[in-house]
């Protein structure tokens, strides 16, 4: 969920609460008000009517009139206590009851308890109350409204800057060298955010070219010596007679050296496949690509007796030829290298999945094969290939998944991501 979309419920729902509570807290306070307006008016008639008593000593014509009646009843015993009650009262003029309120009090004529009851009417009080009310409810509905309507454009408006800022540094691209404009707003956050981010950008920018410059150095400062120590080893085998010792210890010195070879040449093409820098994408077609990749490994495959099948569909991949040639050749390789004699290897090719399955050993499997230099004991390879896959997959938004199915070993190139 969106920042302001959450700010903007929990503004409303807040508003919304607050409001209500309000309106019920001031729909009570109107009409105790009301109420105590009509209980001053009916102690108003109970005094005029015991001043009458006292007066003339005796009690007023009982009363009927359109808001208010009053009405005697003798008593006899234990006098009532004076209260106010809420009752109906009858309208003659509309011929049905309304809601009333009533007074009822004792007074003593000649020596007589008298019961005295006098009704008002509470319609006025209650259309007040509603009329009241309703002003109430259509003035939160405008308020509501209004902030719904204020949270939707103005504050939409206002994190335009933002939103602007983030579309920037999605689309930002180290290799391209470019720079993430500055959003001109008035709000001093999104100003900070801006500077912050270009900040970043030209570190990121610099560390880039640093790391650019550092992969090129060692590229060329290291393949320098290790091709003098394969030229002098050549000459060294060519020209001088060793003995059988020498020759081993010479032998061995050469597959190390090629052994470091290739280790740097790995690590620098994984430094260039991170850091994006084999730009070549163009549109290959990835069944001629395995076709041709069967027919390298056909001597491999004949030498150690393995059977390749192939189930191949047309599909087209965006990608680089030389990482795409890199990635089916670590792929051929390991399957080769981790089979057994006279097993299989078997590879689908579809526009969804590329997927190589390939018989051997179960034992021994390592749970982060795509992991630099992860391998088994007796893996003679440098634990780089499927390492390099795994970058190659990330760099085009492909996903790699291994899994060991019913004793095969069974790796799964999903191009969809």
């Amino acid at each position: 969920m969106k920042l302001s979309n959450r700010y903007n419920k929990a503004n409303i729902l807040t508003s919304i609460v607050v409001l209500i509570i309000t309106g019920i807290i001031y729909y009570v306070v109107i009409h105790f008000i009301l109420t105590e307006k009509l209980d001053r008016d009916l102690a108003v008639e109970e005094n005029e009517i015991n001043q009458y008593v006292s007066t003339f000593h005796k009690l007023p014509l009982p009363a009927s009139y359109l808001d208010q009646q009053i009405s005697y009843k003798e008593i006899k015993g234990i006098s009532p206590e004076r209260e106010f009650l809420y009752t109906n009262y009858y309208n003659p003029k509309e011929h049905g009851n309304e809601p009333g309120r009533s007074l009822i009090t004792v007074v003593h004529v000649n020596g007589k308890a008298v019961e005295v009851t006098i009704t008002k009417s509470r319609v006025e009080s209650e259309d007040l109350v509603r009329i009241i009310l309703l002003i109430t409810v259509g003035i939160t509905v405008v308020l509501l409204l209004s902030l719904l309507l204020i949270n939707r454009f103005v504050l939409n408006r206002l994190w335009r800057p933002f939103y602007s800022i983030l579309s920037r540094m999605k689309a930002f691209e180290v290799t391209r060298m470019d720079t993430i404009e500055h959003e001109p707003t008035k709000i001093d956050e999104f100003n900070e955010l801006s500077k912050s981010v270009n900040t970043m950008a030209e570190r990121v920018r610099q560390d880039y070219k640093e790391l650019k410059s550092f992969t090129d150095n060692a590229s060329h400062e290291m393949m320098t010596p290790l091709a003098v120590i394969n030229s002098k080893l050549d000459s060294l085998l060519q020209t001088e007679s060793f003995t059988e010792q020498q020759g081993v210890l010479l032998e061995d010195i050469y597959h190390a050296t090629g052994r470091l070879s290739r280790l740097h040449q790995s690590l620098l093409l994984l430094a260039k496949i991170e850091n994006n820098l084999i730009p070549d994408i163009q549109i290959i077609e990835m069944k001629e690509m395995v076709e041709a990749k069967g027919r390298q490994f056909k001597e491999l495959l004949e030498k150690d007796g393995l059977v390749l099948s192939e189930n191949l569909a047309p599909v087209e991949i965006k990608m680089s030829r030389y990482l795409a040639d890199i990635l089916l050749n670590n792929l051929f390789s390991n399957a080769v290298r981790h089979n057994v004699p006279n097993g299989h290897i078997h590879i689908t090719l579809s526009n969804e999945t590329l997927i190589i399955s390939n018989s051997g050993k179960t034992g021994n499997i390592q749970r982060k094969i795509f992991d630099r230099f992860s391998k088994s004991a007796e893996s003679e390879g440098m634990g780089l290939g499927l390492a390099i896959n795994k970058q190659i997959c990330n760099l085009y938004g492909f996903k790699i998944d291994y899994q060991a199915i019913d004793g095969e070993h069974v790796i799964t190139v999903y191009f969809g991501g």
